[in-house]
């Protein structure tokens, strides 16, 4: 199954690429490496969330905001070379903006990388690190970017 109709399968469509909020490009390509920017929890040009996860932001919502990240994520790997040409989600590396104590990020993360799971099935399977940070830009929660094989 195509990866169009596995996210249609999910009741999930691309969103329209997210415009850069500073001097960078969503995606690049170098050979068979497309390398995908930091992709915030947007949708229609706003943040669906601002702050800290563990204080103003549950886990849960989180989640849900890692896979906006990567949907978003996803638009912009269509948009630069096409969804069907992933060969393979090399590396996914997530920033979570925690409260002191907060410990939780890997199950934030998973909303990204079960997104990737159910789009691209065993090629979607990757290495990741899930990252505690103090900010992210314009106060988001999360922030996710990706390294994927395209062949």
């Amino acid at each position: 199954m195509s990866p169009a109709a596995k996210l249609a399968e999910l009741g999930l469509t691309l969103p329209k690429v997210v415009p850069p909020v500073a001097s960078y490009v969503p995606a690049v390509q170098s050979g068979q490496t497309v390398y995908v920017s930091g992709q915030l929890p947007m949708a229609e040009g706003k943040l669906l969330a601002t702050g800290k996860v563990g204080a103003d932001v549950s886990a849960e919502q989180a989640k849900d905001l890692a896979q906006r990240c990567a949907l978003n994520a996803l638009a912009a790997i269509d948009a630069l070379v096409g969804l069907e040409n992933v060969v393979k989600v090399v590396k996914l590396t997530g920033f979570v903006a925690s409260a002191p104590g907060f410990t939780g990020q890997p199950g934030v993360i998973n909303g990204a990388s079960d997104l990737f799971g159910a789009v691209f099935g065993e090629a979607g399977r990757h290495a990741r690190s899930a990252v505690g940070v103090a900010e992210l830009p314009l106060d988001a929660p999360v922030e996710v970017e990706v390294i994927v094989e395209v062949g």
